[in-house]
C-alpha cells in the first residue's frame, strides 16, 4: 500500500472515530430514538465532547444547526457535520490549567489561596460574560467548601481541567 493510501486510510479512520464519538454523545440525549435532541441539550453534548464554547459561540453553533423554522429540536444529520468540523479544527479548546490558576490568583487580592463564596459570586455575575443564576448555583455546589464557605481554587481547577485524551 502506498504512503498516500495509508494516510488516506488513517484520516478516514480518525474521521470515523470522531463521528462515532459525536453520534454516541448525541444518542444519550435522543430520548425518542428519532435522531433528534432538545435544543437545550446541545450545550451539554458539545461540552461532553471536550469543547468549551462561550454562550455567544454556543448560540452561533445553534444558529448553524437549527431548522429554518425552529422546532425546539436539533437533528443529528445537521449536528454531525458541524460538530465534526469543530472537533477536526480543535475549536473551543478548554483553557489550560496554568491560565486558570493565574486568573484566580489575580482575583485573590490577599494571596491566601482561596476566594470567599461572596467574592466568587461578585466576580462571576458582575464581570465579563456574567453567569446566570443557574450557572452560578452549579459552580458554587462544586467549588465551595461547605465548612469554610470558601473556594480553594487550586483544588477547584484540578476538578475542572478536561483530560485531552
Amino acid at each position: 500500500m502506498a504512503t498516500e493510501e495509508k494516510e488516506a486510510t488513517a484520516a478516514e479512520s480518525v474521521l470515523a472515530d470522531i463521528q462515532k464519538k459525536i453520534t454516541d454523545a448525541f444518542e444519550v440525549f435522543d430520548h425518542e430514538c428519532n435522531k433528534t435532541v432538545d435544543v437545550r441539550e446541545i450545550g451539554t453534548i458539545i461540552r461532553s465532547l471536550g469543547c468549551c464554547p462561550s454562550e455567544g459561540e454556543l448560540h452561533d453553533m445553534l444558529a448553524e444547526v437549527e431548522e429554518e423554522e425552529p422546532t425546539g429540536f436539533i437533528r443529528l444529520e445537521k449536528f454531525l457535520p458541524m460538530m465534526t468540523r469543530v472537533l477536526m479544527e480543535r475549536k473551543y479548546r478548554p483553557i489550560p490549567e496554568d491560565i486558570l490558576l493565574r486568573a484566580f490568583e489575580v482575583l485573590d487580592q490577599n494571596k491566601c489561596g482561596h476566594l470567599t463564596k461572596d467574592e466568587l459570586v461578585k466576580y462571576m455575575t458582575e464581570e465579563g460574560e456574567p453567569f446566570t443564576q443557574e450557572e452560578m448555583e452549579e459552580m458554587l455546589s462544586a467549588a465551595v467548601d461547605p465548612e469554610t464557605n470558601t473556594v480553594r481554587y487550586k483544588d477547584y481547577i484540578s476538578m475542572m481541567v478536561v483530560d485531552e485524551n
